[in-house]
């Protein structure tokens, strides 16, 4: 990840809300599991290090949670964390939405054409039956 990514993502999750608190019990299992649920469906994820109550420092921590969940860290910013993991779920979603979304367009003009097509043998048909009296 090129530090321009890195910064690109860092400005993204600064409206994000931590969404997990890491404390005394250190990094679990548990922790684990729904981190990598989160990152599944988010990509970019916030965490939070209780400082006065962890045991190990927020880098270490962040590494930690990192190499586990094969995530990338963004950035470790005082007690906050930020974890960034490519979604192929997250972006299979959004590319069967653009399909349809183009698919709902395309026969919009499909109607769009026939309904032109359909007024102009009207008005042929208008002009034939009552002469060119426009």
């Amino acid at each position: 990840m090129t530090s321009k990514e890195r910064a690109a993502l860092r400005a993204k999750a600064n409206s994000l809300q931590p969404l997990f608190q890491v404390g005394k019990g250190g990094v679990s299992d548990a922790l684990i599991e729904q981190t990598n649920d989160a990152l599944r469906a988010h990509e970019l994820i916030k965490l939070k290090v209780l400082l006065e109550t962890c045991p190990k420092s927020p880098k270490e921590i962040a590494n930690e949670i990192a190499e586990k969940t094969e995530a990338q860290v963004v950035g470790v910013i005082g007690g906050a964390m930020i974890f960034y993991k490519y979604s192929e779920e997250l972006h299979a979603k959004e590319r069967k939405k653009k399909a349809n979304i183009k698919a709902a367009q395309k026969a919009k003009r499909v109607e769009q054409k026939a309904r032109e097509k359909r007024e102009r043998r009207e008005q042929r048909e208008k002009r034939e039956r009552f002469g060119n009296a426009d």
